[in-house]
């Protein structure tokens, strides 16, 4: 009489399971390095670079002390003279000074707009510090700008944006890998609809709740909806192409390089060319800088262009989603079938899910 076999399931090889292993902690340690040279590269040592500045007075007395400020800062500052103190309130309010210096025998006095920068505002300080401590006086500071009642170092538009991105590109592993069954337009319109409740509850938690937005809450949350869909259309592209790297390359477009170069810790004239570059038509610098226009400069100082960059971002977002449908459907068209169909197609959206939580 025969014994019967038992038959047990293969183990895995331990070399395969290793390397797949490998594959997955790939993309953690990628992030690690990238966030570690993003923040580090632009946060690590915030100096001057260009800082716009001005002396009032018509005067040689001053004309001579904007020269001696720009001859000792050297390329830190950009030193101009203006006639008068009404001139010197118009460009800080167009956003184009840092800090304007009104010297006086009796009360040397600094005008500074601190809602467009709190930090360049403090540099701008301790510039002219030193100069009424020459002269053995203590130097007045006046701010222009008003901060909301529940932002008063002006960096609570920066937080906004943090939470409005991480709601953003989240939900692109999301909606690219769960609805990956679904068309191309679906998916789209199921951004759009994401972005609208991102956007919604950005304006509600920095409105009504914590203050960080006091009015023109329509046009705040506006910009929000139009930065969120634009990070999302753009997160939605870009899966048609990438897959399970789209998390990855969401990190490095929307966290490594957007907060950097956002202008929510420094502006351009702190920090280093690439990320003060990066600030010109990045998206986040787009959201941020556009709300800060609204609320504190009554909708000038560049707002039009901060619209611009933000409008841009959202057609790129548009291409990048044409493009992936196309590819999208002449790959079907090659295979028989829609894309991660079947096994094969749940396990790498687990694996995609996974990764977007590890990354938020």
């Amino acid at each position: 009489m025969s014994t019967p076999r038992t038959t047990a399931a293969a183990a895995p090889a331990p070399g395969r399971a290793l390397k797949h292993l490998a594959v997955h902690l790939l993309t953690p340690l990628l992030m690690c390095l990238g966030m570690a040279l993003a923040y580090q590269g632009a946060f690590h040592q915030p100096e001057p670079h260009h800082l716009k500045v001005a002396v009032v007075g018509t005067t040689p007395q001053a004309r001579e002390l904007a020269g001696a400020v720009q001859g000792a800062a050297g390329d830190a500052l950009d030193v101009a003279t203006l006639p008068d103190r009404a001139t010197a309130e118009q460009r800080l309010h167009d956003r184009e000074l840092v800090g304007a210096f009104l010297p006086d025998p009796g009360r040397p006095e600094l005008l500074v707009a601190r809602a467009n920068s709190d930090t360049s505002a403090m540099a701008a300080e301790k510039v002219f510090q030193k100069v009424a401590g020459q002269q053995g006086l203590p130097l007045a500071v006046t701010d222009l700008t008003t901060p909301s009642e529940g932002d008063p170092t002006g960096q609570g538009l920066f937080f906004l944006l943090v939470a409005l991105s991480i709601g953003s590109y989240g939900s692109v592993a999301v909606i690219g890998a769960a609805g990956a069954a679904l068309a191309m337009r679906i998916r789209v319109l199921v951004g759009l609809g994401v972005s609208l409740v991102v956007s919604l509850i950005g304006i509600v938690t920095a409105g009504p709740v914590f203050h960080v937005v006091d009015h023109d809450l329509a046009g705040v949350w506006a910009l929000g909806w139009l930065y969120a869909a634009g990070v999302i259309g753009i997160g939605i592209g870009l899966h048609g192409f990438l897959r399970r790297w789209t998390t990855l390359v969401m990190m490095v477009l929307f966290v490594m390089l957007n907060f950097t170069s956002s202008g929510g810790v420094y502006r351009p004239d702190l920090q280093n060319g690439f990320f003060g570059g990066l600030h010109s038509f990045w998206t986040g610098a787009g959201f941020l800088e556009g709300a800060r226009s609204l609320l504190y400069f009554d909708g000038g100082a560049g707002f039009g262009g901060h619209l611009l960059v933000l409008a841009l971002w959202l057609a790129a977002a548009g291409v990048l989603v044409a493009g992936a449908a196309l590819y999208e459907r002449r790959g079907r068209a090659a295979v028989g079938a829609g894309p991660e169909d079947g096994e094969g197609g749940e396990a790498s959206a687990e694996e995609e899910l996974e990764e977007s939580a590890v990354a938020a």
